[in-house]
């Protein structure tokens, strides 16, 4: 009874397109479900990701679940999961791309699943990390460890979309650091971000993961946004 009272007053809407969820739906609609705008980044080897960091960042492997276009699905579950406190989204999102993740065994053996940081001041503004839940999915559906102590952020920046990419790569550089002991030596790292635009912040993360010995990385995001 109380559960069609709360249905009834607090109606639940998808958060891709805002309709409202039938029984059997979770978090995103059947339709949005459907019309996600899948990258198949995993299936190709020299893809987009791969090919934007060649000569930058030594990657064992880089992909990106869908495509972050304007006014379109993925941009409506990423601002409902990072401004508007909707971690479900990353739990649904992390579950999907875990399962394409496993049927295709195109993501090579890696060791722990690290978080992009957020800065303290951020995380108190925000109370979350918008890739945890994400990245929680992902650990419990591949069996691989999170680590969220490892890569810090240690400086808190505005916005940076008006500034050049090399500008943006250079100030990003000085805002990682990285704190790890004799078990994160030789260890292949999973990055995790939400959104890769011009890639400066995964790029910045992944540069001070390699500092670390004999280590390797590769990246999954939730989105990425095609020049």
């Amino acid at each position: 009874m109380l559960a069609l009272l709360q249905n009834l007053f607090f109606p639940k809407l998808c958060n891709g397109c805002n309709a409202l969820l039938l029984k059997n739906e979770v978090v995103i609609c059947v339709k949005c479900r459907h019309e996600l705008p899948f990258t198949y980044h995993h299936l190709i080897e020299n893809n987009e990701i791969m090919t934007q960091f060649y000569g930058i960042v030594p990657l064992e492997f880089a992909a990106a679940m869908v495509y972050f276009n304007s006014k379109g699905i993925a941009q409506e579950l990423i601002h409902n999961l990072k401004y508007r406190n909707q971690q479900e989204v990353g739990a649904v999102l992390g579950k999907i791309y875990a399962y394409n993740l496993r049927e295709a065994n195109s993501l090579p053996p890696v060791d722990l699943i690290i978080p992009t940081p957020i800065h303290k001041k951020r995380l108190r503004e925000r109370g979350y990390n918008q890739v945890a839940s994400f990245c929680q999915a992902l650990s419990i559906d591949l069996q691989i460890p999170i680590d969220k102590n490892v890569l810090m952020r240690k400086k808190h920046t505005k916005t940076q979309t008006k500034k050049s990419k090399e500008k943006r790569a250079e100030m990003k550089a000085h805002d990682f650091n990285i704190e790890y002991n004799k078990y994160h030596i030789g260890q292949h790292f999973l990055l995790i971000d939400d959104v890769i635009t011009s890639g400066a912040t995964i790029e910045a993360c992944a540069k001070a993961l390699l500092k670390i010995p004999n280590s390797k990385v590769s990246i999954l995001a939730i989105a990425y946004t095609q020049s």
